[in-house]
């Protein structure tokens, strides 16, 4: 008869048996099971994913419109100087900043990437999962340990003691530097290649971001770091260019307006073929391409996109309205949108995504502004509509996101436009408003119908139609919403905001609990409530009738599991779930 012994530590689940063949196999299956949900809380998202989707939106990554930089002397001499191990790259927005660096990863992989580790992470201040100091480095380390499986370690001697939280509690950066800066003084790292693309764009924790890059940089002369951004002087400050090595876009400037012209002729030649212009028609776009487009491939990219929507025979005049200059073509954008048929939910929907903290899908969209009847439910309606504002918003893989960071930044900054016509906080509130009626209407008991209580999350497989694919962003950001809709200052909640606000926690509160836990995203359940919890306080509100804040956190920090039987938030395998050990 098999003896058998089970332990409730890191190994929970693990059981020795005789067959020690068995019980060799069962550990290993049980420490690659351990560094597998490692990796799967470490990772926020996938930056080689984030490559592949930036280039796509793009339109593919053209080389002739890179390789300028390969020949570039300061580059040349920060690859080969082994004392320069800093390089930034700096311009002004639609410059071609993003897809240089794709560029340059393409280049270095090709060249060494069998050799070295080339770890890189994308910014985007569109997107709060990827617009902050903590996700570089949860991207970077990702990346690193992934190409160096040897590097885990680093992060699992502190994982195995906290878990998914030491990547996302209020202490999470500090734990990461640390993890960031025992893996890069590791004996066995292989020669490294960092890139960060857009720090202008990380919103939260750029100045400590920065520092550590610079810190960094000086200590391991065995890793070579590239980053590039807009001309802050604060981050030109912080970087230190005296001592670290720096290349301009706009003292660059011919190589990246013959770029720029190699840019041109790709588009102007696929539009020919598509659209079946003349040789007059195609050489006459060309000319004004050339001569208007600044140096700048975004203004390029958004002039053929509005060609492309525009019949043949109007190219030629629709090509005089398009000016030159980034802003000027937002202000003619703009107005088009204010002049067409669908004027209000163009402008509801720029509003919208000018405030939402990341890309949403067609069905979160839905749920989040009123949209006339023969729009909700119609994709390719609602894609025609997206068409309009073409100039600010893109639709890839059914979720819509903005071409470019200047796009919102102008929506944001011209509010003469309309967009906001009732102010910023108006539209919090009314994403608030409706977060709650698409909750209200989608969470119910065992949304997943899984009916095993204690079922992994990792197992857990959405049901087609996904039943809470329409609530997904208000589960989330729900309460950032209201703390941004200025009720704070007002250091009360009126009748309405306390009446919904007191109902759903009463009615839906564990439905919640239960939808955060399938998403995978109970942590950002702990920061709501505690966000909540502050705001209430600061509001002087009481809910003494209906929950308190302090049931509230007792409940989701986790003192209170048994409300909440369908999904284990571990990340082991129940013990009845491993293979018996045999005789």
């Amino acid at each position: 008869m098999a003896c058998t012994i089970s332990y409730d530590g890191s190994n929970s689940g693990f059981q020795i048996g005789q067959n020690l063949g068995h019980i060799t196999t069962q550990f290993l299956q049980s420490e690659t099971s351990l560094n597998q949900a490692c990796l799967r809380d470490l990772r926020t998202t996938n930056p080689h994913h984030d490559k592949d989707r930036i280039q796509n939106t793009n339109g593919g990554l053209l080389k002739d419109s890179y390789c300028w930089i390969l020949d570039n002397e300061e580059f040349q001499q920060w690859q080969d100087n082994q004392s320069n191990c800093l390089l930034w790259i700096r311009g002004d927005p639609g410059k071609g900043k993003t897809m240089l660096l794709c560029g340059i990863i393409d280049e270095l992989t090709r060249s060494i990437g069998d050799t070295v580790n080339i770890s890189f992470f994308f910014c985007q201040a569109t997107d709060v999962r990827i617009n902050n100091a903590t996700a570089v480095l949860r991207g970077l380390i990702y990346s690193l340990v992934k190409k160096q499986p040897s590097l885990l370690c680093h992060v699992k001697s502190q994982y195995d003691h906290t878990g998914k939280a030491l990547f996302e509690d209020t202490n999470a950066w500090n734990a990461l530097s640390r993890i960031f800066t025992d893996i890069l003084k590791d004996p066995t790292l292989q020669s490294t290649y960092l890139i960060i693309d857009a720090l202008d764009e990380c919103t939260t924790g750029l100045p400590s971001l920065l520092d550590l890059v610079t810190q960094a940089s000086s200590a391991s002369p065995q890793v070579k770091w590239i980053v590039s951004s807009r001309n802050w002087p604060d981050i030109e400050e912080r970087l230190d260019i005296t001592k670290n090595a720096a290349i301009s876009l706009e003292l660059n400037e011919a190589s990246v307006s013959e770029a720029v012209n190699k840019f041109i002729q790709h588009k102007v030649h696929y539009l020919a073929n598509v659209k079946k212009y003349s040789d007059e028609t195609r050489d006459t776009i060309y000319r004004h391409l050339s001569s208007n487009s600044q140096g700048t491939f975004l203004w390029v990219a958004l002039v053929c996109q509005n060609l492309g929507r525009t019949s043949r025979r109007h190219a030629l005049k629709k090509l005089e309205v398009f000016p030159p200059g980034l802003n000027a073509l937002y202000d003619r954008m703009i107005d088009q949108v204010r002049n067409s048929e669908d004027a209000e939910p163009c402008k509801r929907i720029l509003a919208v995504m000018s405030i939402v903290y990341r890309p949403i899908a067609f069905d979160e969209l839905a749920s989040l502004i009123e949209l006339p009847y023969d729009l909700s439910d119609d994709s390719e309606a609602l894609s025609e509509i997206i068409a309009i504002c073409g100039s600010f918003l893109t639709v890839r893989e059914a979720t819509i996101i903005f071409v470019h960071q200047s796009a919102k930044e102008f929506l944001l900054r011209e509010t003469q436009n309309g967009v906001f016509p009732r102010g910023i906080g108006v539209e919090h509130h009314t994403i608030f408003s409706r977060s709650l009626q698409a909750m209200f209407k989608t969470l119910r008991r065992d949304i997943f119908q899984i009916k095993f209580p204690g079922f992994p999350i990792e197992k857990v497989i959405p049901p087609s139609p996904n039943p809470l694919a329409a609530a997904q962003y208000a589960c989330l950001y729900w309460v950032d919403h209201l703390h941004h809709s200025g009720c704070h200052k007002e250091k009360d909640l009126d009748s309405d905001e306390r009446g919904s606000v007191g109902d759903f926690l009463q009615k839906k509160y564990l439905h919640w609990l239960e939808a955060l836990s399938v998403l995978g995203s109970m942590s950002q359940g702990i920061a709501a409530i505690l966000k909540l919890e502050g705001f209430l306080q600061v509001s002087n509100c009481s809910y003494s009738e209906t929950i308190s804040t302090s049931d509230i956190r007792t409940t989701i920090i986790g003192k209170r599991r048994t409300t909440c039987p369908f999904i284990s938030s571990s990340r082991r395998l129940p013990i009845h779930s491993i293979p018996q050990a045999s005789n």
